[in-house]
């Protein structure tokens, strides 16, 4: 192995010698503690230390970098203290995510360096979002994300280049191409020669550089980085290397010719460069030997320290707790005394302008919403007013987009992001559930993200653009779901939504868009998530529902002016206001809960069950649900009409009161 010092002087080379042989030794430290059962498994780097190591020391101390399970040496270049590292593993109370999660599932504020999360891929589209915030905010920085060259066979792969590379970010994504993902060899993963050949389909530049030479990779990427904070633009680079030990441990290595293994041992990073440095006389057997001594000590001592913190104590309402960034957000006045009669649609439209105007940090993000307006106008003459830097019209990738909103909120923005039609959102769905709703729990970090989801039928749009698929958010923890039923509550609730730093789903019905109309206060104000209206009074039963099910509530109430019912229009799922509902069902002991989604586990079925375990001796009736039929949304309207809870909701009632 050939290595170019250039302009590098000795104590330079030694230090990159100190840096690469650490996480080697903190490794090898690793797997005698695997040997000896005091730790139960370990994600190896050995023989790619000269990536990580090389590549973190080309970055600056302000850039971010978003590593994977086998690049310690990411975190040691940034001088992560090992203790805390070590805690980090154990699952102690001081590690980084307080025992939540395992191995480098973490982030740091502190040292700049993000995470990922087990699914290979998503922390790409956060590379997006953190570059993005840099460019806005006029700083010359470029993010580097690891990534894995099976990874790159995922379309969140895709997703994130192609955004990068549409939008002009400066990411260096960069492939660990070790020659298996797990057991599979790479010639059963991809038909390409090379992994940057790819970089050619998406219009940036690619290279490729071996990566066991770290002072190769150090060169290439400092000199990749220096170009691109002054001429923001993505790369790709692959780095040739090879993964001396299993996926995890408990692999092993048996599916590898040994010839190969052999191959790749003389390629060891860290013996070359050694060998160079003896070679060039800047080290001796004697400094060697004096290093490693010095530097095993230290991690002896690190390690056991480590062991001797304090494992976490189980606390329940601590762990509630910490799913949320803490916020207290409340109802707040609006500004104006001024309402105007405006419909559904353009109460959204006239939160996102207030929330536009009020924070200059908001970027809007979705599929046409600049020139355009969106698929439904609401933010019509938005890039306009705000610019496109601010409106941005994304590729349609929607894992991408939710993973750049998230790196936006770790970089200090605020995202909302539109998805078209609620139903396209399963193409973002793990982004959601895996990183945004559980982002805080992990390691403490706010997910300053909205997600508007134009929802519902009764449009004819038939099983793709008709969901009702709410229940699918109120199930994961982390997440807060809101859906207002009337114009001026729609412009609170988003507002509120806004203002809040932890993710919020806002289901915002179509089939009210332009067929309800309402009073709404001018400027800004908020409605507390969480919170629900009372609509209506009355004493012969309850009916407790959300979104169009407050409209169809209402229209049969007023042809039966003779029921006597409280009416409670939840307004927000997660939180949902128990108080409000427990109290109706005291009043009346009879309750029906109305929704728009399907029986069979929708969001009615968690109602029912703790409003039997909570007020069962106030019942009079069972707890009974009205819904929607368990089928897929039909498109004919003869045939949705059928489908919806509304064709059963007067049989319902009359069951409930004649029970």
């Amino acid at each position: 192995m050939t290595f170019d010092r250039k302009d590098k002087d000795n104590v330079t080379l030694l230090n990159f010698y100190l840096q690469l042989l650490y996480p080697r030794m903190v490794e090898e430290k690793m797997l005698i503690l695997l040997r000896q059962g005091r730790i139960g498994k370990w994600f190896s780097g050995i023989g790619q230390e000269a990536i990580a190591v090389g590549s973190t020391m080309a970055m600056k101390a302000s850039e971010y970098i978003l590593p994977m399970h086998r690049n310690l040496g990411v975190f040691t270049s940034r001088n992560v203290s090992l203790t805390k590292l070590m805690a980090q593993w154990q699952g102690k109370a001081t590690g980084f995510t307080k025992g939540r999660d395992r191995s480098f599932h973490f982030g740091t504020q502190e040292h700049k360096i993000i995470g990922m999360i087990s699914h290979l891929g998503p922390q790409m589209a956060l590379a997006d979002g953190i570059a993005l915030a840099d460019v806005l905010m006029g700083k010359q920085q470029v993010t580097l994300v690891f990534t894995g060259e099976g990874a790159t066979s995922e379309g969140d792969f895709h997703e994130a280049v192609n955004v990068a590379a549409v939008w002009d970010l400066p990411v260096i994504f960069l492939i660990e191409n070790n020659g298996y993902g797990l057991s599979t060899p790479v010639n059963e993963q991809f038909r390409c020669k090379n992994l940057i050949d790819k970089a050619i389909g998406y219009g940036i530049e690619g290279f490729k550089v071996d990566g066991n030479n770290i002072l190769e990779v150090y060169d290439l990427i400092d000199r990749v980085a220096c170009r691109m904070r002054e001429n923001p633009k993505p790369v790709l680079i692959e780095c040739l290397t090879f993964r001396m030990r299993g996926h995890e441990e408990a692999s092993g290595t048996k599916y590898v010719p040994q010839e190969l293994l052999d191959e790749w041992e003389k390629k060891d990073p860290v013996k070359n460069f050694e060998q160079y440095l003896l070679d060039q006389k800047i080290l001796n057997p004697d400094s060697i030997e004096e290093i490693k001594a010095s530097l095993k000590t230290e991690i002896d001592n690190e390690v056991e320290n480590a062991f001797n913190e304090a494992d976490p104590l189980a606390d329940s309402e601590r762990e509630l707790k910490a799913m949320y960034f803490p916020y207290a957000g409340t109802s707040t006045a609006p500004d104006s005394t001024i309402a105007k009669d405006i419909r559904y649609i353009d109460a959204i439209s006239d939160g996102l302008r207030v929330a536009m105007r009020r924070h200059n940090n908001l970027v809007l993000m979705g599929q046409d919403i600049a020139e355009y307006g969106g698929a439904f106008k609401i933010t019509d003459g938005f890039a306009e007013e705000f610019g496109k830097a601010r409106v941005r019209n994304t590729p349609i990738c929607e894992s991408a987009i939710v993973g750049a909103a998230l790196g936006l909120s770790i970089n200090g923005y605020k995202a909302m992001v539109e998805m078209q039609f609620a139903d396209f959102v399963t193409c973002g769905f793990n982004q959601i559930v895996n990183n945004l709703a559980k982002t805080h729990y992990r390691w403490g970090e706010k997910a300053d993200v909205l997600i508007r989801m134009p929802t519902g039928a009764g449009t004819g749009a038939g099983p793709f653009h008709s969901q009702s698929n709410e229940a699918w958010f109120t199930k994961t923890p982390g997440l807060k779901v809101v859906y207002p039923a009337f114009p001026a509550d729609a412009k609170g609730l988003l507002l509120a939504a806004i203002e809040d730093p932890n993710p919020v789903m806002y289901f915002e019905h179509k089939y009210l868009y332009r067929s309800l109309h309402g009073l709404v206060p001018e400027g800004f104000y908020t409605l507390e998530i969480g919170k629900a209206n009372v609509l209506r009074r009355g004493e012969q039963c309850c009916i407790i529902t959300y979104g169009l099910g407050v409209h169809w509530a209402m229209s049969y109430l007023d042809q039966n002016p003779d029921l006597s019912v409280t009416l409670v229009d939840l307004r927000s799922l997660q939180p949902w206001d128990k108080e409000t509902v427990a109290s109706a069902v005291k009043t009346t002991g009879r309750v029906l809960i109305l929704h728009e989604d399907t029986l069979c586990s929708g969001f009615g079925a968690e109602l029912a069950a703790w409003i039997s375990e909570h007020c069962f001796k106030y019942l009079d009736a069972p707890v009974m649900r009205c819904a929607s039929s368990d089928t897929a949304i039909p498109m004919n309207k003869v045939l949705e009409d059928s489908f919806l809870a509304k064709s059963r909701l007067k049989g319902s009632i009359r069951r409930l009161l004649a029970y």
